[in-house]
């Protein structure tokens, strides 16, 4: 948890900054892309926020109303950002990407003045997409380190893998959001080079069209991932199996008449089991065995975090 923290108030810091330094790019120059980009920092200003939230809501104690705790409180706050900012924000800057495209409203920058020096304002659009792409390579760099060390512990293959069986939706949703940024920014500077260096608009609108299909599509693909989550996902099939196989192995065990895993929270598993014991044990002897069974899941996977075994006394002829 600590560790997903410090990943988005990293990009927080960043792209307040940022959304800043765009919009007085976009407002010497008339720029396009960097409009959308502007409209792109500001959007992953307010991730950060609402993921904050969801970090601070998820870490609330289990009550009467909500036994099993907040923890999906972090994937319902996921959620809202791919569909509340992400898809307006790629739907603004893909909008006005077009208009641009249509109208050509790119206008041309006149040197500016600033404490009695005299510069082209393109400069500051270079200037702000390079600090950008040096800020969110920061910020990505963290949550590389985040997400490779999850993949290390569950020994997922590639990034797609961890993409799709991650149950830590706040370090996924910065990853991607990161790259994206990096993305964006790298696009702008291109398209917004490429027009003063031709004299065309046409590069300079392209660029913000692209930028906001990346964040629509961004939104789409997270909002699919947030949406398993919230509809109780159980734990990566590898992983069940290896659980699944404690129990079958455990002291007395004779059969697995049902099994299940879900998430209930980031890296929170809840594991439920009807199991048939050996019909000569007695009741003391039965919850003996359930004890052992319920420490040897939690030892072995330390995200297993409630375990709940019913005894089945019907199958035990």
């Amino acid at each position: 948890m600590a560790s997903s923290k410090s990943v988005v108030i990293a990009a927080l810091i960043a792209n307040g900054a940022i959304a800043v330094l765009k919009f007085v790019g976009y407002l010497l120059t008339g720029s396009p892309s960097m409009l959308s980009e502007t409209y792109h920092s500001i959007s992953d200003t307010g991730n950060q926020v609402f993921l904050l939230v969801g970090i601070r809501y998820g870490g609330r104690e289990a009550t009467r109303t909500h036994p099993f705790g907040y923890g999906k409180a972090q994937f319902f706050y996921s959620f809202l950002v791919s569909v509340l900012l992400f898809g307006i924000a790629g739907w603004e800057s893909a909008t006005h990407g077009y208009n641009a495209l249509q109208h050509g409203v790119h206008r041309a920058s006149e040197p500016t003045s600033l404490l009695g020096v005299t510069f082209d304002p393109i400069f500051v659009n270079y200037a702000v997409l390079v600090g950008a792409i040096l800020f969110e390579s920061y910020a990505f760099k963290k949550a590389y380190e985040a997400i490779t060390k999850q993949m290390e512990q569950h020994g997922w293959n590639s990034f797609r893998e961890a993409f799709r069986k991650t149950s830590d939706v706040t370090t996924l949703t910065a990853l991607t959001e990161d790259f994206i940024a990096l993305a964006g920014a790298g696009i702008a500077l291109f398209g917004i080079y490429l027009t003063r260096a031709t004299g065309n608009h046409i590069y300079d609108a392209a660029s913000a069209l692209i930028i906001g299909i990346m964040l629509m599509g961004f939104a789409l693909a997270l909002a699919w991932e947030n949406k398993r989550l919230l509809l109780g996902e159980s734990v990566p099939k590898e992983e069940e199996r290896e659980l699944r196989e404690i129990v079958e192995n455990g002291r007395d065990v004779k059969d697995i008449v049902d099994f299940r895993t879900v998430y209930f929270g980031t890296n929170q598993i809840l594991v439920t089991a009807d199991v048939a014991f050996d019909g000569s044990l007695d009741t003391g002897e039965i919850d003996t065995r359930i004890t052992q069974l319920e420490d040897e899941l939690i030892a072995h996977n330390p995200g297993v975090k409630k375990v709940y075994i019913e005894p089945e006394t019907t199958a035990s002829a």
